[in-house]
């Protein structure tokens, strides 16, 4: 090769190992959101306080492999069961930049719910205790450290008194920490008035729809943490 072929394959050369680069960068970037990781961020106010609208978090898939389902107290992400995201909560990353960069990964999506397991497969949940609590399996939940504070009961939404539900196989029973504005399980539980239009099967969250569990929030950069899983659904019985 002459000095003259030499310098216009340089240039070519770069051009090629950037392109072959990038492609190998996004192939990773998919691999890891289809995988192991994917950002999204926070719709609605529904997991106030811990959650504030607009955050930016981390959900991981590897510890739902291998059959192993949510477990009480995990903050999940999960795709709409049927009928249960707004407008705004299902509102996607908007310009063609992020449209993209949220396909591979590298942006927050859009267009699913974030709401805390509170019973799983064969799980009796119950609202509520003389002092307002619920329980599971009987075991009264102390959620004063992470949910929003109330002012009668922990489940605002569905009544103080009166409901139960009994979480059917393969299912999830799942609320939003700030209960008085989310349209969670609870909400969707059919009451007398509704039994004859009402499917029961609304009310919860096929394990199935399970994007992952959050791990972490990091964004704003200020409030950046890890989650973890409150300690008192520890003591919760099996059912």
């Amino acid at each position: 090769m002459t000095r003259d072929e030499t310098k216009r394959s340089g240039p070519l050369k770069v051009v090629i190992e950037t392109v072959v680069l990038v492609l190998v960068a996004v192939v990773l970037a998919v691999g890891v959101k289809t995988f192991f990781v994917q950002a999204f961020y926070i719709p609605s106010g529904s997991m106030e306080p811990g959650l504030q609208v607009n955050d930016r978090i981390l959900v991981e898939k590897p510890s739902y492999w291998f059959g192993n389902g949510p477990s009480r107290g995990d903050i999940i992400v999960f795709k709409d069961p049927g009928g249960w995201l707004t407008p705004a909560d299902d509102a996607k990353p908007s310009g063609p930049m992020a449209s993209v960069l949220a396909k591979i990964g590298l942006y927050p999506s859009g267009g699913h719910l974030v709401k805390r397991v509170i019973g799983v497969a064969g799980d009796k949940v119950v609202c509520c205790d003389a002092q307002g609590r619920i329980t599971v399996n009987g075991t009264p939940l102390d959620e004063d450290s992470y949910i929003a504070p109330q002012s009668a009961c922990n489940g605002p939404m569905a009544g103080c008194k009166g409901w139960s539900a009994t979480v059917p196989k393969g299912k999830l029973f799942v609320m939003g920490d700030n209960r008085g504005e989310s349209a969670d399980s609870s909400y969707h539980l059919c009451t007398a008035a509704e039994s004859a239009s009402c499917n029961p099967e609304d009310a919860y969250v096929p394990v199935s729809d399970v994007v992952g569990k959050v791990f972490a929030l990091v964004w704003p950069a200020s409030d950046a943490k890890w989650i973890k899983r409150p300690a008192d659904f520890a003591k919760i019985a099996s059912p």
